[in-house]
């Protein structure tokens, strides 16, 4: 048979598993789970249209990204080359911007496959503005 203390420790295991609630940092089987991306800056955060036209390279700053991690552009969401866990990059043309203004610029990461253990996985990241000139 079980002991009381084993049969107390899966119980509490159990509780913080399946906690409405439960968070990433209290799961211990949330270690496959993707954080949501942080957005902090964008560089440059203003650019020219000639820019544009020629096609300009667009460096997002943040955190928590993921090789998974996407640029969205307008809600245009963009594969983009992963640099680090804190730097993204796309390149902005005529394709995703057509005239001066601003652009909302956000950071997607899609869900891992552990929700179903009351984790949080993937998300959007906050939005940025773009200014083209």
């Amino acid at each position: 048979m079980f002991s009381r203390t084993s049969v107390l420790s899966v119980a509490a295991l159990l509780a913080l598993v399946f906690h409405p609630g439960c968070n990433n940092a209290l799961n211990p089987l949330c270690g496959s789970s993707r954080p949501a991306p942080l957005i902090g800056s964008l560089a440059p955060s203003t650019m020219s249209f000639a820019q544009v036209q020629q096609g300009t390279l667009l460096i997002v700053n943040g955190s928590q990204f993921a090789p998974s991690s996407e640029v969205v552009i307008n809600g245009k969401t963009l594969g983009a080359t992963v640099i680090s866990a804190q730097q993204l990059s796309v390149m902005i043309t005529t394709s995703l911007i057509s005239a001066p203004g601003s652009v909302k610029v956000t950071v997607h990461t899609p869900g891992g496959n552990s929700g179903d253990l009351g984790c949080s996985s993937g998300g959007d990241s906050s939005a940025l503005l773009l200014t083209i000139n």
